[in-house]
């Protein structure tokens, strides 16, 4: 694996953090600002339309910018939205910077993704997608709790200011270590809007939103669920979504390597055993034990199904991949939000918090379907690509790049 990989890990690391570090540092910021906490909620909030706005807002301007520089542009973005953020003398400035980070995202993602599948050869692709996102699982093992700790000890205006001086960190890397991709000849907004109509591209986004949202429909309710259906303590909270983190690492190296063999079939392993792990759950949560070997699988599964649907619309979208592989990072945060709020509505139906498991399983069962009729249309050549985005003049697959 090429060692640029590294740089756009470390990127992925800062863009985690940052995402999901505010969730424990709610009561410090509405403290700081004495707004309540469902205000400071709005910097969750609008961390996450940032980014659903930012994918094919910054994909598109970028369209016409070598790639090298663009993922460097998008990582001063974000520099930029963290300092705000840790520096803003108000709230509506500290909302302000949270969106400008969240600009970034999509479009860092997708198009890192690019640049990461073009650096490796075709049969190892997905294992350089995993390794990029490797540092996006590894955030949530490790940046967000020390993030979390180190907000609540010293200040949480510490940790975005370090989060921002990870995101240097990150610029300089990219600039050192990323090879310059000569930017497509040909390829316009249009080609890029073109490959959307692609019926499999369209197949493996919905994937995406079903398949990562059945394993946010138990982790965004897993702290009553084990505190008041298991039995954990409060403080043992932080510890199992240690080891949900510990899955999403294995689960993530796993499901890149497996898919550069069998792309489709480790699809169906990763979203079938999911599945099956969540509607287990429902019994698991009442031992201690098994409770935690499900949180650990349920992260493992649900992450090994990163790389594998990344590719997917990479191979898809070939022609003109960089919108579609910023869409489909976007389409991750859509099925966060989707899952969140179906499994919300149950619980508040007056069902146990271990119902939102079932949402789960069958969100996820929902995208081992569409896996399996994509394979059928494939097979029949039904969705095949569309001739905008096979024309002459466009953007062929990603070819293996030397980084010197």
């Amino acid at each position: 694996m090429p060692l640029a990989l590294l740089a756009l890990a470390v990127g992925a690391f800062g863009i985690g953090t940052t995402e999901f570090v505010i969730m424990g540092l709610l009561p410090e910021v509405a403290s700081t600002y004495d707004v309540s906490i469902p205000t400071a909620g709005w910097l969750v909030t609008g961390y996450a339309l940032g980014v659903m706005l930012g994918a094919p807002l910054m994909t598109i301007l970028g369209t016409r910018v070598p790639r090298k520089r663009m993922l460097m542009l998008l990582m001063a973005l974000f520099v930029l939205g963290n300092t705000l953020s840790a520096a803003a003398p108000v709230f509506g400035l500290m909302l302000t910077g949270r969106v400008i980070a969240s600009l970034a995202h999509g479009s860092f993602f997708g198009i890192g993704a690019v640049v990461a599948s073009s650096m490796v050869a075709p049969d190892k692709q997905a294992r350089a997608l995993s390794m990029m996102f490797t540092g996006l699982t590894v955030a949530n093992l490790l940046g967000v709790p020390l993030g979390t700790f180190v907000g609540q000890s010293i200040g949480w205006r510490t940790t975005f200011f370090i989060v921002a001086g990870l995101g240097v960190v990150a610029l300089f890397g990219l600039a050192a270590l990323v090879p310059e991709v000569p930017r497509p000849e040909g390829v316009r907004v249009r080609h890029e809007f073109a490959a959307l109509a692609n019926v499999q591209v369209l197949l493996a986004m919905a994937m995406t939103v079903l398949g990562f949202g059945g394993v946010f429909a138990a982790i965004t309710y897993i702290a009553p669920m084990m505190t008041d259906v298991t039995g954990f303590a409060d403080s043992s909270v932080t510890w199992l979504l240690v080891l949900f983190g510990l899955g999403m690492v294995a689960g993530n190296l796993g499901g890149g390597k497996f898919a550069d063999r069998a792309l489709m079939p480790m699809l169906y392993a990763s979203l079938g055993g999911l599945a099956v792990v969540l509607a287990l759950f429902t019994i698991t949560a009442h031992n201690k034990v098994a409770a935690g070997a499900t949180v650990v699988l349920i992260g493992a599964l649900g992450f090994a199904t990163v790389p594998p649907l990344q590719k997917r619309v990479l191979d898809q979208a070939a022609g003109a991949p960089t919108l579609a592989s910023a869409l489909n990072i976007g389409a991750f945060n859509m099925g966060n939000a989707l899952a969140a709020w179906l499994g919300g509505l149950v619980i508040a139906a007056g069902h146990a918090y271990t119902s939102a498991n079932w949402v789960g399983a069958a969100l996820a069962g929902g995208a081992l379907l569409l896996a399996l009729l994509s394979s059928v249309l494939e097979r029949s050549g039904a969705a095949a690509p569309t001739a905008a985005t096979s024309a002459e003049g466009t953007e062929q697959p990603p070819a293996a790049v030397t980084n010197g």
